[in-house]
């Protein structure tokens, strides 16, 4: 009687297994309903019944009916490979965060020239050779003026402008 069991060996997933692969898939497409039109176009969906219940996800108010639809959406998974899409979606997410971070150095920059006052000019000459210096005289300047008078920071905001037109002509 033990021979019996024998024959299935642990080749095959258990129930367990099989369950946390399907919850998986599920998120996935959750994540993917997610997704702005703009980005789900860069991810590789074939199937075109996933896409077209993808796309019906965003008119679903009830929860009831959501949860249905993403169990749905999860079974429809089964069936694609989820490799290409968790590549697709990773370049997208790796993208949003290097873009993050490109925003914040440069308004750290911004805040670092704004707090060395005429002198952190030099900063910015420095890394962009091509940058104005006088433009940039006055906008410290400016500044300057606007935080003694308790004014909105306009110039703080065209600074922060004029950083990233530098950066993005020079390709970085």
């Amino acid at each position: 009687m033990a021979d019996d069991y024998e024959d299935f060996g642990d080749d095959a997933p258990s129930k367990s297994e099989l369950k946390r692969r399907m919850t998986a898939l599920q998120e996935l497409g959750e994540t993917l309903t997610r997704l702005s039109d703009r980005q789900l176009e860069r991810i590789p969906l074939i199937d075109p019944q996933l896409i077209q219940a993808i796309a019906e996800t965003k008119a679903i108010n009830s929860n009831s009916a959501r949860r249905r639809h993403m169990q749905f959406i999860g079974k429809l998974m089964r069936n694609i490979d989820p490799a290409p899409i968790e590549a697709a979606l990773d370049s997208l997410y790796r993208e949003q965060r290097e873009s993050a971070d490109r925003f914040h150095r440069l308004e750290q920059l911004r805040d670092e020239v704004l707090a060395q006052g005429l002198k952190g000019i030099e900063q910015v000459v420095t890394r962009w050779p091509q940058a104005d210096r006088q433009h940039l005289r006055q906008l410290v300047l400016q500044h300057q003026r606007e935080s003694a008078r308790n004014q909105p920071p306009a110039a703080s905001r065209k600074l922060f402008r004029y950083l990233r037109e530098l950066e993005e002509s020079s390709g970085g």
